[in-house]
């Protein structure tokens, strides 16, 4: 078994889906940013030396896996508690609805 953990996107073009991924980070936001940006311009070397968050993510990705693992599972446990408390409250308004309706029809 293996100590590491390799996170990876497949062909799917997720910048279709989350223009947030295109987006050109700024630098001057704060220091990890600005290391961040750094760092990643290094690995990758792109031709217009823009960096965005997808790269960002792809570099984050290859070398801390663990890192993007957490927040993804994160983002998953409170999507589905969020979906959870959406079925309760679409619940308790139909029961409401059907309620008033069985009145008026009385």
């Amino acid at each position: 078994m293996s100590d590491t953990c390799k996170v990876e996107f497949g062909e799917i073009d997720l910048t279709q889906q989350n223009p947030i991924l295109t987006e050109v980070v700024n630098a001057d936001d704060s220091k990890l940013k600005h290391m961040l940006i750094e760092y990643v311009g290094s690995k990758k070397q792109p031709d217009n030396d823009e960096i965005t968050v997808d790269l960002i993510l792809e570099v984050m990705s290859e070398e801390f896996p663990e890192f993007i693992l957490a927040l993804a599972e994160e983002n998953y446990i409170r999507g589905y508690n969020q979906a959870l408390s959406d079925v309760d409250v679409g619940q308790k308004l139909y029961q409401e609805e059907m309620a008033k309706q069985n009145e008026q029809s009385d």
